[in-house]
């Protein structure tokens, strides 16, 4: 295998297909509602990336009942990760958060996946966490919105945070003992192949479980979306991304899982997407070059413990 597969992981871990059901909360973003800023991220979209839930005005409960019969029934499942995917799934009152998450357990349901920010999660919700996994017996898992490395790029797409709060929420979480994915984009216009190679690096590095990569996509009515129009930002085409994603696997520590390797988006409300091109002929692409180049995941994993002393010892 190229790099390490996330449904192949899961399958391994649960002895059987799992599935994930996103699960959307009435919750916003503290990027957005002045907290900490105004307007969100640059490319998120009013509706942030629950383009794929159901409404957030359903309850948890009927949230998961319904995709559950859905999905159980077309693919004969039987396990489901709950995924609270939508927006920043912290950023409420710890009563409440503690609430939803209840309302995710079921029998048939054997993680509970939580995307936040960095910057919006400390021990009380982790501790919340740590006492329903304990319980329940459930896996929890927590994925971090970090998208790029560079200072330069978080300010220039308004993510209100930087690499050190990323950092910090790592390893707080890593201490409670629950898988940590990252979410990165590899195609941001601000960034180059050395800003993918670090971010490589540095998620190796902090030892996180999971990866999550997206190609960018840009929605329509966002600050990104109007530049775009303005023919103000520098795109470069597809095999832009497949080196970058190639580049980005070879660096990383081949125990990390890839949960995806390349993102979607709905057609109607982008201006943007994947090129143009449908996202498993890009992961193709991406497969494709890696052979040629003959890169796995991990083909360039040599920089950490002391790497500079490896030759000298070996003298």
């Amino acid at each position: 295998m190229r790099y390490k597969i996330y449904s192949s992981y899961l399958k391994n871990k649960y002895k059987e297909k799992v599935y994930r059901i996103p699960i959307n909360l009435p919750v916003t973003c503290p990027n957005r509602d002045g907290n900490l800023g105004k307007g969100g991220c640059t490319f998120c979209a009013d509706v942030g990336t629950g383009f794929e839930s159901l409404s957030n005005s359903m309850t948890v409960k009927n949230q998961l009942e319904q995709n559950i019969e859905y999905i159980g029934k077309k693919y004969k499942a039987k396990k489901f990760i709950a995924y609270f995917q939508n927006f920043t799934n912290t950023y409420l009152p710890i009563s409440e958060f503690e609430a939803f998450i209840k309302d995710s357990i079921r029998e048939d349901v054997v993680e509970v996946s939580i995307s936040t920010r960095p910057d919006a999660i400390n021990k009380s919700y982790l501790d919340v966490l740590k006492e329903i996994k304990i319980r329940e017996g459930v896996e929890i898992t927590i994925e971090l919105g970090l998208q790029s490395i560079n200072h330069k790029t978080l300010k220039k797409i308004n993510r209100g945070h930087t690499l050190a709060e990323f950092i910090e929420a790592v390893n707080l979480i890593k201490t409670y003992d629950f898988e940590v994915v990252a979410h990165m984009i590899l195609n941001l216009p601000y960034d180059d192949e050395d800003d993918v190679i670090e971010g490589a690096k540095i998620l190796s590095a902090l030892k996180v479980d999971g990866v999550k990569l997206h190609s960018l996509y840009i929605v329509k009515n966002t600050v990104m979306g109007d530049d775009y129009l303005k023919g103000e930002l520098d795109l470069k085409d597809v095999s832009d991304y497949v080196k970058k994603t190639a580049l980005f696997l070879g660096y990383l520590n081949p125990q990390i899982v890839i949960h995806r390797i390349v993102g979607r988006a709905p057609k109607e409300d982008s201006l943007f997407c994947n090129y143009g091109i449908s996202w498993w002929k890009i992961r193709d692409m991406i497969e494709e070059y890696m052979d040629e180049q003959e890169i796995v995941q991990g083909s360039y994993f040599n920089y950490l413990g002391g790497s500079a002393l490896k030759k000298l010892n070996n003298l």
